[in-house]
């Protein structure tokens, strides 16, 4: 019975991932995401029901639109895999509850904004300025995983240390370094998370974001000034709080 239930969860997460994907296209440009329905990109024809299965379409169609051939990118199915993938972690630790309905929820946000930023470097108002008071209601009353106080703390530092960090880098550089999207965004997860997520949070975005940005001016061949997003690894790290941030807080206490 739970095998079938983690299945569930996998093929539940699949089909979000597939409503995620034309989140991820339509909100940038301020269109409907709910009509018209899915279609080509390229011929602009409706896509039938059996040509989008979460995963099993790409696959069977190899890539390719029935109608005119053109090529269905990648990025389809990885967003759904990843969500899938996550679901499934999610159900795995705690089970079909309250919790699990709103912590999903919470990721699948941070994988609109992940490939958002990805693609067009801004983090959507219209996803953090609602999302920071329903998550930060959510946190307080609906799963009490952290309190009142813990969750507006986290909401007011998390924005506040970017917001300083970006203008005292903005003053010395004379040129912008993180945007307003992101201090939103970490506002969102600290008021979700709590403050005690944020060294977390921002020691591993930190950390991955480096180590990404470094390699990637190493192989594009480009100086100190080239631009990474940084809200995709402030998303990464917030799900991984999900997972291991526990772990580290009982580390991090004992090593005092």
């Amino acid at each position: 019975m739970l095998f079938l239930m983690n299945i569930f969860a996998f093929i539940f997460g699949a089909a979000i991932g597939s409503f995620l994907n034309v989140c991820i296209f339509r909100l940038p440009a301020e269109t409907s995401i709910i009509k018209p329905g899915s279609r080509c990109p390229k011929c602009l024809h409706p896509l039938r029901f059996y040509d989008n299965i979460p995963l099993i379409s790409y696959l069977m169609l190899r890539g390719k639109c029935r109608d005119c051939g053109a090529k269905i990118s990648w990025r389809y199915p990885l967003v759904e895999f990843i969500t899938a993938l996550l679901a499934l972690l999610l159900f795995m630790k705690f089970d079909l509850t309250l919790n699990f309905l709103i912590f999903f929820i919470f990721t699948a946000v941070l994988i609109i904004i992940t490939f958002i930023d990805l693609d067009h470097q801004i983090i959507p108002d219209v996803i953090t300025l609602p999302g920071i008071p329903l998550f930060f209601l959510a946190a307080v009353f609906l799963m009490k995983e952290v309190t009142w106080r813990d969750a507006l703390l986290g909401l007011l530092i998390g924005g506040g240390m970017l917001f300083v960090i970006a203008l005292v880098y903005e003053l010395i550089t004379k040129r912008e370094g993180m945007g307003g999207g992101d201090i939103k965004l970490l506002a969102m997860i600290g008021g979700f998370l709590g403050w005690k997520s944020l060294m977390f949070v921002l020691l591993f975005s930190s950390f991955s974001g480096a180590i990404v940005g470094i390699t990637a001016m190493i192989i594009n061949k480009q100086d100190m000034k080239y631009a990474v997003p940084f809200g995709p690894f402030l998303s990464a790290a917030a799900v991984a709080y999900l997972f291991w941030g526990d772990a580290f807080m009982r580390l991090l206490i004992a090593g005092y």
